[in-house]
């Protein structure tokens, strides 16, 4: 399956909806039921990854348990850990565009980038942008935080993402937000970029999944929502706002 072109078909039909799964967070075989339990509600994909401090068997087992029980797209989220993993459907190739850090925008991935050709893995390139509060992401990636009321600089780094023919643009609150990327910024980028819109950090209720698809998140992303007790009712709530 070429993941793509899937995201593609779906998008044409609607939002698409993202499960991420953190190895840290669970046991490998809970993330397995995680993620079952994503697909059966209508999740569209699933990311694995996405925290500091994850041992290579850690991410191993887990993303071999996802694999296992769920049948949709299942994508390496390579941010904050320097374990790797390749055997997944696509790769995700984040480029953190506002990092002072140049590991994070382009070192990194070009320490990898010769054995993804080589093994054929199927690459997504992302432009990455962390807004306020970033949370522990924004930590690691040292990152200069977009503003919340900072429209045009968000717009700015969304068309840099764009023009240096990356496919996606991604903005992030950072995992355990208070609050997603505010409504008006989502906007503002979206009127001016051409390429699909990520959105992720912060959404735990279909009001904020609502919200956010409204004002123009082609791809939302959810995380801690699946980390607690009565986590099944909440996902199908987000994804019967985003797909109704």
């Amino acid at each position: 399956m070429e993941v793509k072109k899937y995201i593609a078909g779906k998008l044409n039909k609607g939002a698409v909806h993202v499960t991420l799964i953190d190895p840290a967070r669970q046991a490998p075989e809970a993330a397995g039921r995680l993620a079952e339990t994503a697909q059966e509600v209508g999740s569209d994909l699933i990311f694995v990854g996405g925290s500091s401090g994850i041992t290579q068997r850690t991410l191993s087992e887990t993303a071999e348990a996802v694999k296992e029980r769920a049948s949709i797209p299942v994508l390496f989220f390579p941010t904050g850990t320097d374990s790797i993993c390749l055997n997944l459907d696509a790769f995700l190739f984040l480029s953190l565009l506002n990092s002072r850090n140049s590991q994070f925008v382009s070192g990194t991935q070009s320490r990898v980038s010769s054995l993804l050709k080589r093994l054929d893995v199927e690459v997504l390139p992302i432009g990455y942008i962390l807004v306020e509060p970033g949370m522990k992401l924004g930590e690691i990636g040292e990152a200069d935080l977009v503003a919340r009321d900072n429209f045009w600089q968000a717009i700015g780094y969304a068309l840099t993402a764009q023009f240096m023919g990356m496919s996606y643009v991604y903005l992030e609150a950072g995992n355990g937000a208070a609050q997603p990327v505010p409504a008006g910024m989502i906007r503002a980028v979206k009127r001016e970029v051409d390429i699909p819109l990520i959105v992720g950090g912060g959404i735990r209720t279909a009001i904020d999944a609502r919200r956010v698809r409204q004002a123009g998140a082609d791809i939302v992303v959810t995380g801690t929502v699946i980390e607690t007790a009565g986590y099944r009712e909440r996902l199908r709530s987000i994804l019967s706002a985003l797909k109704d």
